[in-house]
């Protein structure tokens, strides 16, 4: 019983120690972040993001890379928002930049793969 409460308590002080943005949920322009946004990661495996029913800093995404598909309601902030182990960002018209976090099943080991994504 006492390693449940080592566990609860060390997660609860991991926790309790991430300093929180700053920043607050603004609505966005819908018009840059909806559509089908696609790309290719360095390892060749290509990858599709859409988002739809853009409203204030709320809306839905879809990420698809390979045989992972991921559907989640997001929220935008900073220009960009997470899915999954993804996280999407806006950089400009009709540009995004992609980040992923890749576990190996073999190694366990985790990389961070990162791809630009056109809208199109």
């Amino acid at each position: 019983m006492t390693d449940i409460w080592n566990i609860i308590s060390s997660n609860y002080v991991t926790v309790g120690s991430a300093t929180p943005s700053s920043v607050k949920y603004v609505a966005v322009d819908p018009d840059m972040y909806q559509g089908s946004w696609k790309g290719k990661y360095a390892n060749g495996t290509s990858f599709e993001m859409t988002v739809s029913n853009v409203n204030g800093f709320r809306a839905k995404a879809k990420y698809v890379s390979g045989t992972t598909v991921k559907y989640q309601d997001v929220l935008i902030r900073d220009g960009s928002f997470r899915i999954g182990d993804s996280k999407f960002m806006v950089t400009g018209v009709d540009k995004a930049q992609i980040a992923t976090v890749v576990t190996s099943p073999v190694t366990g080991t985790s990389t961070l793969e990162k791809a630009q994504a056109t809208r199109g």
